[in-house]
């Protein structure tokens, strides 16, 4: 491609330095010939006034002027009578007309000129010409230096091409490199950025920004593999050790039954597992169950704290509801809202209790920020160290290091899952002492007449 682009440049500018030559010398011609024409007019004229012997007379008194005319004056019979030409050029007819002839000078020297002319009264014909070595040696002095010129041009261009080129399969070879690195396993490799902001940048630009993702998506793979092999080979073994346990009871039938029984409960907790990991990819590639509609967020945390106030007295605990506003308008999917807020509670059960021991209180209020919707739990538990709420965010992970609590790691991911699907964030914050998780979702279009 560069070698068309350098060929096409290179007639062009052939084109070119041919078209100025060309008009370069028909102006100088031109400018000849119209003095000629200018002479030849005065000349014609007086021809009507005086006869041809004193015409002659006027021609040589021209040529003894030095005048830079050439003159060749013949009478009605083809007789030279004046002028400072040896002949009648042959190039040019013994007639009216003009056009380009040569001669030859005293010195024997042959020059070009260019002439017309005339038939006068009494058929006597006269020939007015201009010398144009001058023009034509400066047209060719032109067509040479426009050559010269062209032929920089054409080396530079070359060179320019060659750099260009050089400098261009640099930096595709680079990538090439990074390339073979990713694909020998290297994921942290990343495309070398020159920084002079051309396409090329803005293409490495694009490459690294998505080798990040999927080194970040690679290492989640990672994590959730070795997390699956833990939270899932741990069930699967008590499943294992209570059916052998059962079938080793001596007790015969109701052993049986009550290792059937603890399966059933070890299964369950696989099941919720499985349909957990589901709805997180079904949520991350984007698929609703159900559109979004109009609801009330104010209504909706009412129904969270209706429904899991038994569960938390049970467990010693209170759920309440911070509420400083009647109504807060959310345009969103109110199942997968609602499950946000469940998980959240249900996180707050488990591991919100406070470490001196006694009630715990779960507060769960909503709030409207500029065009955000904010559903907040907050507890009085340990909470989660700054450096580790991003990371808690993610599938499969659990700060809990015994791992003694019953869970699969995946509430607070599915949190974030449905707040990126509806365009939204989730905060994880210090409650002084405790946690507090909220989830900011757009507030979307809905007015007080929708809900």
């Amino acid at each position: 491609m560069p070698l068309v682009t350098l060929s096409v440049f290179v007639i062009v500018s052939a084109l070119l330095v041919g078209a100025l030559y060309w008009q370069a010398t028909r102006a100088l011609t031109r400018l000849a010939l119209e003095q000629s024409e200018s002479e030849l007019r005065e000349l014609a004229a007086d021809s009507g006034l005086i006869p041809v012997d004193i015409l002659a007379n006027l021609i040589e008194r021209r040529i003894e002027s030095g005048g830079m005319g050439l003159y060749f004056l013949v009478d009605a019979n083809g007789k030279k009578q004046a002028g400072n030409l040896n002949q009648w050029p042959p190039e040019l007819e013994l007639r009216t007309g003009g056009g380009f002839f040569s001669y030859e000078s005293a010195d024997g020297v042959r020059h070009i000129a260019v002439g017309v002319a005339e038939v006068l009264g009494g058929g006597a014909i006269v020939l007015v010409g201009r010398n144009v070595d001058a023009a034509q040696l400066l047209a060719s002095s032109l067509w040479w230096w426009f050559l010269a010129a062209l032929g920089v041009m054409s080396v530079i261009g070359v060179a320019a091409m060659l750099i260009g080129h050089r400098a261009l399969l640099g930096r595709v070879e680079t990538m090439r490199a990074t390339s073979s690195a990713i694909m020998a396993g290297d994921l942290t490799k990343r495309i070398p950025v020159s920084g002079s902001g051309d396409e090329l940048d803005a293409l490495a630009s694009s490459l690294n920004t998505m080798l990040a993702r999927i080194e970040q998506l690679m290492g989640g793979l990672q994590e959730v593999s070795d997390n699956i092999a833990h939270d899932l080979k741990t069930p699967l073994a008590r499943i294992r050790s209570s059916v052998e346990a059962a079938l080793r009871d001596p007790r015969g039938a109701p052993a049986h039954r009550e290792g059937l029984e603890r399966t059933l409960e070890e299964a369950d907790e696989l099941i919720k597992t499985f349909n957990a990991l589901l709805l997180v990819a079904r949520l991350e590639a984007g698929a609703v169950e159900g559109s979004v509609e109009a609801l009330d967020a104010v209504a909706l945390v009412d129904d969270v704290v209706e429904l899991y106030g038994p569960v938390a007295e049970d467990v010693g605990c209170r759920v309440v509801a911070d509420l400083q506003t009647t109504a807060v308008p959310l345009v969103a999917n109110r199942q997968l809202v609602m499950q946000a807020l469940i998980n959240l509670v249900e996180n707050a059960l488990k591991y919100g209790r406070p470490q001196s021991g006694g009630s715990a209180e779960i507060s769960v209020s909503v709030a409207a920020r500029s065009g955000s919707v904010v559903l907040a739990v907050a507890d009085r538990g340990p909470g989660i160290p700054p450096a580790s709420r991003e990371r808690a965010l993610k599938r499969f992970v659990r700060l809990e290091a015994s791992r003694s609590q019953p869970g699969t790691g995946l509430g607070l991911s599915l949190v974030a899952a449905v707040a990126r699907l509806h365009g939204g964030t989730v905060e994880l914050a210090d409650n002084q002492p405790g946690l507090i998780v909220r989830l900011v979702l757009p507030a979307g279009v809905a007015t007080q007449a929708d809900i």
